[in-house]
C-alpha cells in the first residue's frame, strides 16, 4: 500500500500546541501521552536504528515506531504477531460475526467512566452469547469467541460496540460432541439483544450501587439513586442493537476478516484526504445511505477533539477471548473440538485452508528486497550528528 499523503502525526505538528491550550481542563496525561507518541512515531526523536541487508549489504538508518496501540502507523506488525497466534487455534468450520452496540443515551457515561463501562460491555456481552447459545431451545452447546471493542463511528464520534469473532457451533454441554447451529444466523439477534439489554443495565445498577460511576459537572444530579434509576427506565422501552451477518466462511477467511477489525484505530492515515487553513477532511462511509464514501470536513480541533474520545484507559485490554477459547480453558478443549470435527464433509472441504501464518519480515532491502538486520541502535543525538555530516558533505 502506498504511503498516504497526510498523517494523524501531520494534524498533531501543527495544531496540537493550540488544541492543548484550549482543551486543559478535561485533557489528561494519558491524551497527552498519546499525542506526543503520534507526533513523534518513526521520527529522530525517538532514536533509531542501522539496519544493513543480509543480501547485498545496502545499508539504511531506521527511526524507532512509538508502538503506542492508538496510532495509526504502529499496528501492522503487532496484528500479524497476533494473527501468527491465532492461525493456530482456527476450527474447520464457518464464522459468525455478530455485534453488540451501547445505545445512544449511554455514550456521555461511557466517556466519563471508560473502563468501568466498556469493562461491562465486555462482560454482559458474553455472558448474552454463552447463555443462549447453552440453551436447548438454541443451540444447547458451549460456544468460544474473541470480543474486540471499538468506541468510534465513520465520523469519529463516539459510538463503543463489541465486535464478536465465533466458530459457527459449540461443544455439547457434556463434551461429547460438536453441535451445530440450527438458524442462518446462528443465535436469534431479538433475543441477544434482549438478554443484553437486562445483563447490561442491571450491571450499571450494580455499579452505581457500589459507587464506581463517576457524575461529573452537569451530570451530578444523576448521582442520586431515583434520579439515576429514572434515567434508565426508558432504555427499556427501546430494542438495542445486536447485528448478526450470515457465516462468512472458513478458516481461509477468518484472519483475514479479522486483521479488519482487531488492530484497528479509530481513522487510518489513508482515509485523510487535506489539511490546510485549520481544517481536515476525510473520508467515511455513509452507513444511512448504502455505505456510499463520502467526504467530511472539520477544523482541525474537532478533528483532535474526536479523536481523543477513542483514547482507551491504561493497560485496558480490548481484545478478549472467552467460551471455550477463554485462556485458561483454550488447551485442553480446542482438541476436543478438532477430534469431534475431524472427518466431516465441512472439515475436509475446509482442512486445505487451514495453515500457519508466519509474521512477515517488517524490514526488507529497497535495493533487493533482502531481510535488513539490526547493526547498532541509534540515540537521537547520533541520528542528528549523522544527518549534520551528510549535510556537511553534500555542500562540500
Amino acid at each position: 500500500m502506498n504511503r498516504p499523503p497526510f498523517e494523524v502525526a501531520d494534524i498533531i505538528r501543527q495544531y496540537g500546541s493550540r488544541f492543548i491550550a484550549k482543551n486543559r481542563s478535561w485533557l489528561t496525561w494519558l491524551h497527552l501521552r498519546v499525542l506526543y507518541a503520534i507526533e513523534s512515531c518513526r521520527t529522530a526523536t525517538l532514536g533509531g536504528h542501522l539496519d544493513r541487508c543480509s543480501r547485498c549489504g545496502h545499508e539504511a538508518i531506521s527511526f524507532n515506531s512509538c508502538r503506542n496501540r492508538h496510532c495509526p502507523k504502529c499496528q501492522t506488525n503487532a496484528r500479524d504477531k497476533w494473527l501468527a497466534e491465532r492461525s493456530k487455534e482456527l476450527l474447520p468450520v464457518s464464522y459468525v460475526h455478530v455485534v453488540f452496540t451501547l445505545p445512544h443515551e449511554l455514550s456521555w457515561l461511557a466517556l466519563q467512566n471508560k473502563k468501568v463501562v466498556y469493562d461491562l460491555l465486555f462482560r454482559t456481552s458474553a455472558a448474552t452469547l454463552l447463555e443462549v447459545a447453552a440453551d436447548p431451545k438454541h443451540l444447547g452447546a458451549e460456544i468460544g469467541f474473541l470480543s474486540v471493542l471499538h468506541t468510534w463511528g465513520q465520523n469519529l464520534q463516539h459510538h463503543p460496540h463489541i465486535h464478536c469473532v465465533i466458530p459457527a457451533g459449540g461443544l455439547s454441554l457434556d463434551h461429547q460432541h460438536w453441535v451445530h447451529p440450527r438458524y442462518p444466523f446462528f443465535l436469534p439477534v431479538k433475543v441477544l439483544g434482549r438478554v443484553f439489554r437486562g445483563k447490561f443495565v442491571a450491571g450499571l445498577k450494580c455499579a452505581f450501587g457500589q459507587r464506581k460511576l463517576v457524575f461529573p459537572g452537569s451530570l451530578q444530579p444523576l448521582a442520586r439513586e431515583k434520579a439515576f434509576h429514572a434515567f434508565l427506565r426508558p432504555l427499556f422501552r427501546q430494542d438495542w442493537v445486536v447485528y448478526a451477518k450470515r457465516p462468512f466462511g472458513g478458516p481461509q477467511h477468518v484472519l483475514h476478516y479479522l486483521a479488519r477489525y482487531t488492530h484497528r484505530v479509530a481513522i487510518s492515515n489513508h482515509r485523510l484526504v487535506s489539511i490546510a487553513d485549520g481544517k481536515v477532511t476525510f473520508l467515511y462511509k455513509d452507513y444511512a445511505h448504502g455505505g456510499k464514501h463520502r467526504k467530511m470536513t472539520v477544523t482541525a480541533e474537532e478533528f483532535l477533539r474526536r479523536f481523543m474520545l477513542h483514547v482507551l484507559p491504561r493497560r485496558f485490554v480490548r481484545i478478549r477471548f472467552s467460551g471455550f477459547l477463554a485462556n485458561r480453558r483454550r488447551k485442553p478443549l480446542l482438541p476436543i473440538c478438532r477430534q469431534f470435527l475431524e472427518g466431516s464433509p465441512q472439515q475436509r472441504s475446509e482442512t486445505s485452508g487451514i495453515s500457519e501464518m508466519k509474521p512477515q519480515a517488517s524490514w526488507l532491502c529497497p535495493r533487493c528486497g533482502g531481510t535488513m538486520v539490526l547493526i547498532e541502535k541509534l540515540t537521537p543525538q547520533q541520528i542528528r550528528r549523522s544527518s549534520v555530516d551528510r549535510e556537511t558533505l553534500d555542500s562540500s
